[in-house]
């Protein structure tokens, strides 16, 4: 568990760690990246590098807190990744079921395991799952969330790396939109970031923009045109 400057969220919570790279999005991967530096700083829960782990330990966690938090569960990894037992998934649902005073924020890539097993989880209202948009090429994993049983459901196009017109966001809540950042970051356009913004607005979707990103992302911020949107789910779900 940590404290998170991701602008969408309030901590972080792991109870897998681990992944591997299925589309463009994942190319420069943030957490990879981070768990290279983990690894080498010694931090036993990264011992095995960006091998799919899961850590029982880590499941008693929320059960801490003291007060409501709102939570992005496994940033360093992929709840519905292949290496994830279901047994394990079940283990983190029962305690986000557990503890509804907190709002658990769950982000995929892989939508058909998703979809395969959506209908034998229990979905709290306090659970938020979304999926992963980075471009036009995995638009279908949007199919697949619409079909799910969660309560909220949103959309990750971060990084943003293409246009994503025509989109269909019949049942779906929330929309983050964000550029890549770092190094090697590839850059996205205006007219992308106002168009989804646009079609968010006649769908009646919330809208979010993350941020700008690039090499220095602070500096780049997050205004789009001369505001910031930061519009969550109907408080209804909250």
């Amino acid at each position: 568990m940590a404290q998170s400057s991701i602008e969408w969220t309030e901590m972080t919570w792991n109870p897998t760690t681990g992944c591997n790279k299925i589309s463009a999005g994942c190319k420069y991967c943030y957490a990879e990246v981070m768990t290279r530096r983990l690894e080498a700083m010694g931090i036993e829960k990264y011992k095995d590098g960006f091998a799919v782990r899961t850590h029982e330990n880590a499941l008693n966690t929320p059960y801490e807190w003291k007060k409501p938090k709102v939570v992005f569960v496994n940033s360093m990894s992929d709840l519905f990744h292949k290496d994830v037992p279901f047994e394990f998934i079940e283990k983190v649902f029962t305690v986000m079921n557990n503890t509804p005073q907190h709002t658990y924020q769950v982000l995929t890539k892989r939508a058909e395991r998703l979809y395969e097993l959506h209908h034998k989880l229990n979905w709290a209202n306090n659970i938020w799952m979304g999926v992963s948009v980075e471009d036009s090429r995995v638009v279908e994993r949007i199919d697949y969330l619409r079909d799910t049983d969660a309560k909220v459901k949103f959309l990750s196009c971060e990084p943003l790396i293409g246009a994503l017109p025509n989109l269909n966001l019949t049942n779906i809540d929330w929309v983050i939109v964000g550029g890549e950042s770092g190094r090697k970051a590839r850059s996205m356009q205006e007219s992308w970031v106002w168009d989804i913004k646009q079609q968010c607005d006649e769908q009646g979707v919330a809208f979010f923009f993350k941020q700008w990103g690039g090499v220095n992302k602070k500096k780049a911020g997050r205004l789009l045109g001369d505001r910031t949107y930061d519009a969550m789910p109907a408080k209804d779900f909250i």
